[in-house]
């Protein structure tokens, strides 16, 4: 069965409607183009560019197929962001603000509704991001240009990407977190294998494989500090480095928070910048790495909190220093 179809099938198969890529829209307008420039293939016959082809700047494929493409993925992104956010929300959520969700009604069901919607809201993302790398590909079969190339760079720039969203790796981790408890949900869709935690030479890393050929390894060693992420936090960029490495990074105490960095600071990896406003706390891959790495854990936890009680405080001697005009 061709991945169109089984996209279709499975996107019909959902119980509440969501943004979906447009494939036969999409392809409508990449078949016009090559109509458009069939009759000019006697022509190009002669030239470099193979035929059924279409030039750079073509008007039909820049100026509608990437504006449509963007769209739907950003609609794809927003939904999958804020439905996994407000699942994660509930499932970390305690005493009374636990309640409280129950009741503004951020959920609906039982716990084990709650576990398959985790996995459901990962296949969903795993699956337009096969279906967003389909519809590229034959874009790259019909224009012969680069735009291609510059969309995905411009892409993963705005964080349209949703392999680039930090939700993404919190709901692998949450999966895995529940795997091995006793609830019993519906079998997984046939498109999803699977998350798992693996370690190699010592170094953890996430891995999620989805049956079309698409498999995601997250490394979970921070650049900077070059060990396991503690206290792991995501950039907007993607990037995920321990809480603290990323303060020093954007030159801020882990009193005043990395939200509280300049908008120029950029990612030591990336070189970006701007993208620690948006930063999100990875909390079930934190308790994800508590259980897998304990004697790592234990240690780098008595020496962050050294390391933080310091900051602390160097923070109000200053502040107090401050107050008194010294």
């Amino acid at each position: 069965m061709k991945f169109c179809k089984r996209y279709q099938e499975y996107m019909q198969g959902q119980e509440k409607k969501l943004p979906v890529v447009g494939f036969k829209k999409l392809k409508k307008m990449l078949k016009r183009c090559s109509r458009r420039h069939s009759s000019s293939s006697s022509s190009r016959s002669s030239s470099s560019l193979p035929l059924n082809t279409c030039p750079d700047q073509c008007p039909v494929c820049d100026g509608t197929f990437f504006p449509s493409l963007l769209t739907e993925m950003s609609a794809i992104v927003g939904c999958f962001n804020q439905r996994a956010q407000k699942l994660l929300d509930l499932h970390l959520a305690s005493g009374f603000r636990k309640y409280f969700f129950w009741f503004k009604g951020k959920s609906q069901g039982s716990h084990n509704a709650l576990i398959q919607e985790g996995k459901d809201l990962v296949t969903y993302a795993l699956i337009n991001a096969v279906a967003i790398r389909k519809i590229l590909k034959k874009y790259d079969k019909v224009h012969y240009s680069r735009q291609g190339q510059m969309f995905k760079s411009q892409v993963q720039s705005m964080h349209k990407e949703i392999l680039q969203s930090p939700w993404l790796c919190e709901l692998m981790a949450f999966h895995i977190n529940l795997r091995e408890t006793k609830v019993q949900s519906r079998k997984a869709h046939a498109f999803f294998d699977g998350c798992s935690l693996t370690f190699k030479d010592g170094k953890p890393a996430l891995t999620c494989e989805l049956l079309d050929s698409i498999k995601i390894d997250i490394d979970l060693t921070c650049s900077i500090c070059l060990d396991t992420v503690f206290d792991p936090v995501s950039l907007t960029c993607g990037h995920i480095f321990c809480y603290i490495c990323a303060c020093s990074a954007a030159s801020v105490s882990i009193v005043d928070g990395i939200k509280a960095s300049d908008s120029k600071k950029k990612c030591p990896l990336c070189r970006e910048s701007g993208v620690y406003e948006g930063a999100v706390r990875l909390e079930e891959l934190n308790i994800l790495l508590g259980r897998n790495c304990q004697k790592y854990w234990e240690e780098r936890a008595q020496s962050e909190r050294v390391e933080r009680l310091k900051q602390i405080k160097e923070h109000w001697e200053s502040q107090c220093r401050l107050f008194v005009g010294v």
